[in-house]
């Protein structure tokens, strides 16, 4: 993982250390959202890893579907 994508990293982790405890079990998507983010971000670097994270959650909304949703490879 470069070091911008490690960067992008730290408030995913951040938030599941802290705030998806007080979330609880709501993703509707398999992977969850953060652990997506992580992939994605180890897997493509901090540019195109960033992007899928973002395109991720603007989908992650009580009005969208819901499934398995893998990262590109």
């Amino acid at each position: 993982m470069t070091w911008a994508a490690a960067v992008l990293a730290l408030p995913v982790r951040a938030y599941r250390l802290i705030g998806s405890p007080w979330v609880g079990r709501s993703c509707r998507f398999q992977p969850t959202c953060s652990a997506y983010a992580l992939e994605a971000l180890q897997r493509h670097g901090a540019l195109r890893g960033g992007w899928l994270t973002l395109r991720r959650l603007a989908r992650c909304h009580p009005w969208g579907g819901s499934g398995v949703d893998d990262v590109p490879r």
